[in-house]
């Protein structure tokens, strides 16, 4: 898998795949997400080439990206492995790799989403409307605990919607990151920021923080983010870059709400001129939000070639900046499986 190989299965997001491939203790494969907006959805992990990609997975035998077992009749070849597989694209061999076995929502991390439920009604996100529980802090040890002693554990990512107030989760963030740093590993945490949860956090014992911006089209974010202050984001950002320091602060960017490219790259170099490293999201559009095409007629998952296009441009923005997005150790950017990383996929 090469880097446009790769865009194109971040552009198609789903795939055909048979249950038995998935199946096996050696997939490992999470159960549905509980975060943001791909949410209640089942997916998997490909790694090809030293690339990683993330995959919703269905059985839709018309489906434009097909899975197979290397070796099977429509593969052809000899079979190298049980976790071997061939990704076809619209009949054609695309790629070729094998699913990655994953601890908590992603490999070699505890991915952990507190509260499955939001007071926020961003019209992109199916979590309002998902009506998911609140984990107990023992809860998440336990989870911790199983994932470290697989010896696979590289690192802790804690997530969470908002039950009731942002400043109830950052102090159930807060404590969690307290008690976890027992296993004396980076902790990267990603929540709605408050005035002070990048110092309460930090002091904690987390390394890097994540809060999101979303969109930084203004008039796209007042439609779809209408809960949501993008200033008081944006200062939340800058504050935590002079607590947390360069190259541990990051931001989902959604590419798809209908944005320009002018405003992507502007937005770009506005988060980097900051400090704050974007992470370029592709939108999911989820079966449970049909509300967002009404207030975004325009709102589509990007296709591969814009993709690719703004991965470059964002690179080239960090290097200007003298940032680096393959120094962060929590959360998306190590992960990769949603998009294409600068200085790890470009």
């Amino acid at each position: 898998m090469d880097p446009r190989i790769k865009a194109i299965l971040i552009a198609e997001g789903s795939v055909d795949i048979e249950p038995e491939l998935l199946s096996t203790k050696k997939a490992l494969v999470p159960g549905p997400s509980t975060a943001g907006p791909g949410a209640g959805v089942g997916s998997f992990f490909f790694r090809s080439g030293g690339h990683l990609v993330r995959l919703e997975h269905r059985r839709d035998p018309d489906a434009t990206l097909i899975v197979r077992r290397i070796g099977e009749e429509a593969a052809g070849g000899d079979v190298s492995g049980d976790d071997d597989v061939v990704i076809f694209y619209k009949g054609r061999e695309l790629v070729r790799g094998r699913i990655e076995p994953a601890l908590i929502h992603c490999p070699e991390q505890a991915y952990i989403t507190l509260s499955e439920s939001c007071i926020f009604d961003c019209t992109f996100c199916p979590v309002p409307k998902l009506g998911g529980r609140t984990k107990t802090a023992d809860e998440v040890r336990r989870m911790v605990d199983d994932a470290y002693r697989t010896g696979n554990l590289r690192a802790i990512s804690i997530t969470s919607g908002i039950e009731h107030s942002p400043g109830e989760e950052v102090t159930r963030a807060v404590d969690l990151v307290k008690d976890l740093t027992k296993y004396n590993l980076p902790i990267g945490v990603s929540v709605y920021p408050t005035e002070d949860s990048s110092i309460r956090l930090k002091e904690a014992g987390a390394i890097e923080i994540k809060y999101n911006v979303e969109t930084m089209d203004r008039e796209i974010f007042g439609r779809v983010c209408a809960d949501m202050d993008l200033d008081f984001v944006l200062a939340s950002l800058e504050d935590a870059v002079s607590i947390f320091g360069r190259n541990r602060v990051f931001a989902n960017f959604i590419i798809g709400l209908g944005e320009s490219d002018r405003t992507v790259r502007e937005g770009v170099e506005t988060l980097a001129g900051i400090g704050v490293i974007p992470i370029l999201r592709a939108l999911n559009l989820h079966p449970l939000r049909p509300d967002l095409k009404s207030i975004c007629p325009d709102a589509a998952r990007p296709d591969a070639d814009r993709l690719l296009r703004l991965a470059r441009f964002e690179r080239e923005v960090l290097d200007a900046h003298g940032l680096r997005a393959d120094v962060s150790e929590t959360m998306c950017l190590p992960c990769t499986g949603c998009d294409l990383v600068p200085h790890r996929d470009v």
